[in-house]
């Protein structure tokens, strides 16, 4: 690999305070607000809207479609015509 052009990475929280929901991994982005993690260890904190502990998809709160209704509702204004 190539010296100097990577972007630096380091330890950050990403917490979903809705949900209760953090991990720490490494990034590229540089917060301004710090949290004190489990390991007794200070790290940056992105607080994010959704993750996977607050999607619908994952967490099986996802509305079924009704692909029936919207097909009806597709033919209405055109009818049968072709």
């Amino acid at each position: 690999m190539k010296k100097d052009i990577h972007p630096d990475d380091h330890p950050v929280v990403f917490r979903d305070a809705d949900a209760g929901f953090a991990f720490l991994t490494r990034s590229t982005t540089t917060p301004s607000r710090t949290i004190e993690w489990e390991d007794g260890n200070v790290y940056p904190v992105v607080d994010v809207e959704v993750s996977s502990a607050s999607h619908p998809f994952y967490t099986g709160r996802q509305r079924a479609m009704d692909t029936a209704g919207r097909v009806e509702r597709f033919r209405q204004p055109y009818g049968g015509r072709r």
